[in-house]
């Protein structure tokens, strides 16, 4: 991967609606060797897909938390998570905790709720998110954006 791919990643992170006119434009390459790079990072999975970023207050999602876990029924548990509707995220861990989940939902009452259903496979440590600090940085080669 060079410079140019790099920076097209940094683009794409940035906004994943650029036109391929557009993106060549900010990286000095014609329509189609910016289309033919782009399909390449596609086709090796550097680029794994395109996501629309909802703002979960608009749907009325006003409590997110984010719930350490440990279990000794990694197997059911990570069952139970993909199945339920307010994890948006499950992501295995090394250390102390064997999970992080992310839940998004209406209010304390259904993440209670939540909280409860997963008390069979382990104990829970929930952290209920204020403010975003840093909310989103694209990951890039060097550590550095470009």
């Amino acid at each position: 991967m060079d410079e140019i791919d790099q920076s097209i990643l940094t683009h794409l992170q940035h906004n994943a609606r650029i036109s391929m006119t557009e993106l060549g434009k900010k990286i000095g390459l014609s329509t189609p060797a910016t289309t033919e790079r782009v399909k390449k990072l596609e086709d090796k999975e550097v680029i794994q897909g395109y996501r629309a970023i909802i703002d979960p207050e608009k749907l009325n999602k006003t409590v997110i938390a984010f719930i350490l876990f440990d279990t000794k029924q990694g197997k059911k548990f990570r069952s139970f998570c993909k199945e339920h509707p307010v994890v948006v995220e499950c992501h295995r861990l090394a250390g102390q905790y064997s999970y992080l989940v992310k839940v998004v939902t209406e209010s304390v009452k259904i993440l209670e709720e939540f909280i409860d259903a997963t008390l069979p496979y382990g104990e829970p440590t929930t952290l209920i998110k204020l403010t975003d600090v840093v909310e989103f940085k694209p990951v890039s080669k060097d550590g550095l954006e470009g």
